[in-house]
């Protein structure tokens, strides 16, 4: 998967996180002590604080397959909250009958807690994209991967009230071996995507509806995003391509785990 957009929004975003990562590194040491073993988190880092429930593992194998089936369609929405375009997604989502999954940077959640609660309230599910949605993450050392994951997904969680992430994805692609497994042990399954409709380059909503309908054979998961810039041609694309998927015989739904 080719990593992606434009720089300055993600130093942008990697300066606002420096803040509030600083707070949450004491909170994060031990799981970035714990982690040390290559490629695979020793068990230790799975297990649940006291208090916590329990997370069921799931396989760390990127996904890009539905639970609808061969006729599915993974709609993923990234790089949110934003207060200006997540709720006009949603509310198009919600005119359209269609659930989503919303990969969110930690930074975003804790900023707009009550959007994080909204996604949820309409029946979506949630996936973590890391504090800062650094796209380097896998030039990166262990310890630095897992605070990126492991502080998004507690600031994910406290934004939603309780609801955890049940997927990861990695800006930009930038998975490892390690960061796949690490969430995985997590109850987070890596996600992937097959259609990449480029609509943080802005190329118009047509361009982007016509490759959703020259791609969508390729596999299930479209990618689309809801911050990091103006979207209103993503807004765009979703009003034309959500009807044409359903007329094709395509049905919606999530990720498998």
């Amino acid at each position: 998967m080719a990593k992606h957009k434009g720089r300055a929004w993600h130093s942008k975003m990697f300066a606002a996180a420096l803040g509030v990562t600083a707070l949450a590194a004491a909170a994060s040491m031990w799981t970035a002590q714990a982690d040390t073993a290559p490629g695979r988190p020793q068990s230790g880092a799975s297990s649940p604080a006291a208090g916590e429930r329990r997370v069921e593992k799931v396989a760390a194998e990127i996904a890009h397959a539905s639970e609808s089936g061969p006729r599915g369609v993974n709609i993923t929405i990234d790089d949110g909250p934003d207060p200006v375009w997540t709720p006009q997604v949603l509310r198009l989502l919600k005119d359209e009958g269609v659930k989503a999954t919303f990969c969110m940077v930690g930074t975003q959640a804790a900023a707009h807690p009550d959007l994080v609660k909204k996604v949820v309230a309409d029946g979506h599910r949630l996936c973590n994209h890391t504090v800062s949605h650094d796209t380097a993450m896998d030039t990166k050392s262990e310890a630095y991967q897992s605070q990126q994951i492991l502080d998004a997904e507690r600031m994910i969680t406290k934004a939603s009230g309780g609801v955890r992430s049940q997927y990861y994805r990695a800006p930009g692609g930038a998975f490892t071996p390690y960061s796949r497994h690490l969430a995985a042990s997590h109850g987070m399954r890596p996600l992937g995507w097959n259609v990449d409709t480029k609509d943080f380059q802005h190329p118009g909503a047509d361009t982007m509806v016509a490759t959703v309908k020259r791609e969508i054979a390729n596999g299930p998961t479209v990618l689309f995003h809801d911050a990091g810039g103006e979207r209103s041609q993503t807004l765009a694309a979703l009003r034309e391509v959500l009807p044409w998927l359903k007329e094709q015989g395509y049905v919606f739904g999530f990720p498998v785990r």
